[in-house]
């Protein structure tokens, strides 16, 4: 696994064979397109911050003394954790103190485990949205299915957030999807037909999951993604965004993600 401290953001998760199982592009002087930005304290363009809050665009600290992990979040040994904090810029922008660790692990059986601890230091409460950007690796898009998203409402970003049903037992992609589920359960799979193989995402704290893939149209005009390189992607988030999340003074909230891969025949 690859971390970068520029974003706090996962660059890299690979098999034991070496197979890449994160989508990214590294094009500079362009910000990497891909792996997993954290969207925080804002997701998207709900609120007055840039697109996606500035966590994702800040320079994290490795944190060399953390407070401890509950035992189950510790990991064993291969692990790195990071530590942000706002500087005076962000809190012109956003005048909120916090602290925000975040642990990065590969398990012992080979999954992506991150564990957000976002402490508010401030006298005063505050609110933030977040999620784990996450862009999955796949074969071709057309081959892909969601599974744990049945029945959910959800809000579509393509329709001016207006709130939908799910319809489907699973999720396949035939066009544009930008939308976020709401109070999902804690596990999602994604199934790759083409490579026989499926991802898990287990959550907690995180009740929502964003769904997103441009397409065509939109990959043509983004900078950074070929034209087309949407097919072998699929944006898949842990997330807290409808109602957000409100710290007091000195309290501290916690969210996991952990991505496995399990063979499929």
């Amino acid at each position: 696994s690859q971390v970068s401290l520029y974003g706090g953001q996962v660059l890299s998760w690979r098999t034991d064979q070496g197979e890449e199982l994160l989508f990214a592009i590294f094009k500079p002087p362009n910000p990497v397109r891909g792996g997993i930005p954290i969207c925080f304290p804002q997701f998207g363009n709900r609120g007055a911050l840039e697109q996606h809050g500035f966590a994702r665009k800040k320079l994290w600290v490795v944190d060399g003394n953390p407070p401890p992990l509950h035992p189950n979040d510790s990991y064993g040994k291969s692990f790195v954790d990071l530590l942000l904090k706002p500087s005076e810029d962000d809190l012109k922008m956003w005048p909120h103190s916090f602290e925000f660790r975040l642990r990065v692990a590969i398990t012992a059986e080979g999954n992506l485990a991150m564990v957000s601890r976002i402490r508010n230091i401030n006298c005063k409460p505050f609110s933030f949205s977040i999620a784990y950007h996450t862009y999955l690796s796949i074969s071709d898009i057309n081959e892909v299915r969601v599974e744990g998203l049945e029945t959910l409402d959800y809000l579509d970003n393509l329709l001016r957030r207006e709130r939908f049903t799910e319809q489907g037992d699973t999720l396949t992609f035939e066009s544009e999807v930008d939308r976020v589920y709401l109070s999902s359960s804690d596990v999602i799979s994604v199934f790759d037909h083409q490579s026989k193989r499926t991802f898990q995402i287990r959550k907690k704290g995180l009740p929502d999951v964003v769904v997103w893939n441009p397409w065509e149209k939109k990959a043509k005009a983004m900078a950074d993604l070929g034209d087309e390189e949407y097919k072998q992607m699929l944006c898949v988030d842990g997330a807290a965004i409808e109602k957000p999340i409100t710290l007091k003074p000195g309290e501290e909230w916690t969210g996991r993600l952990e991505l496995s891969l399990i063979p499929s025949s």
